[in-house]
């Protein structure tokens, strides 16, 4: 591509998602994190129509190919570069449809968590007083447990399925958001904009989400990346544990749980591949993460 092109379709750093975008390609390993991990989130969108095979069509799949190490050639001629499982799916198509899925669960969770932690924070520090307060220490309780135990006890209660292992990972997720944007906004809410906003007469509503919001948005974009890299992971270890997903979902968790019985057999490959994926995943999507939070943070810029 024509470099001057490419700089026009850049965003200016004035803005702060500018600042983000440009930090990431300052970065040489941030910027070859974000490529890896947009091929993955394209495998994953495109994976009903690029996948080689349906894994969770009945039709689609033969017995007789199960279990058969990565670049065997099936029983119609078919080469699974990634081998089969016992059931004689797939496992590059498996990989394709379990990422969806866990893509889907660990966006979804991030962007409600981020909308309710969102709102108790901008709330919080903008009322003080009891409201603060009652907040915070609701805050302080969700953090006091660890996460997988709530989401544990949650889906121990509510069962199985998609909406509620998301429902679950917002309960776990949404304090975290709603920490640290009441920090940012308590700084804020001083400065002498607010206080002009106040005096002209806007309402509580407008003076939040028109004045307050707009300059707490870095630390909420960084949180962002890393709470759905956390959700992700969350996801894949519920469903391992054989309390998240369905088996009829697909699911990274589900996928090295299939394989996880049957590693001393040495059929590896059906656990350590989409392990590998989950990886993968969550550690390009921390190392973007971290750069984007350098580069929206003055003081962590050198």
């Amino acid at each position: 591509m024509n470099i001057p092109v490419f700089k026009r379709l850049v965003p200016s750093r004035n803005t702060t998602f500018g600042q983000a975008v440009h930090g990431v390609l300052d970065s040489r390993p941030a910027t070859i994190a974000a490529v890896i991990f947009l091929v993955l989130v394209l495998a994953a969108i495109l994976a009903p129509w690029i996948a080689p095979q349906n894994p969770y069509d009945l039709a689609a799949i033969t017995i007789l190919d199960g279990r058969m190490p990565p670049g065997s050639q099936g029983v119609y001629g078919e080469v699974y570069w990634a081998g089969t499982d016992a059931q004689g799916r797939d496992m590059l198509s498996a990989m394709m449809f379990g990422l969806r899925t866990s893509l889907s669960v660990g966006v979804l969770s991030g962007l409600f968590a981020l909308v309710v932690g969102t709102v108790l924070g901008l709330t919080a520090a903008y009322f003080g007083g009891r409201v603060d307060a009652l907040i915070m220490r609701l805050v302080d309780l969700m953090l006091g447990f660890p996460t997988i135990l709530v989401a544990l006890m949650m889906l121990a209660i509510l069962g199985q399925g998609v909406g509620k292992v998301i429902l679950a990972l917002v309960v776990v997720q949404w304090a975290y958001f709603a920490r640290a944007v009441r920090a940012t906004a308590v700084v804020e809410r001083r400065k002498e904009y607010m206080e002009a906003a106040l005096c002209l007469g806007l309402s509580h509503r407008r003076a939040l989400f028109s004045q307050l919001l707009p300059n707490c948005v870095p630390p909420v974009i960084v949180i962002a990346m890393i709470q759905t890299a956390n959700a992700i992971s969350a996801e894949a270890t519920l469903s391992f544990l054989g309390i998240g997903l369905p088996v009829t979902e697909p699911s990274l968790g589900l996928l090295i749980a299939n394989g996880y019985q049957q590693m001393l057999a040495g059929l590896y490959w059906i656990s350590v591949f989409p392990g590998v994926l989950l990886l993968a995943v969550v550690f390009t999507m921390n190392i973007v993460g971290d750069r984007v939070r350098e580069a929206l943070n003055p003081r962590l810029q050198k």
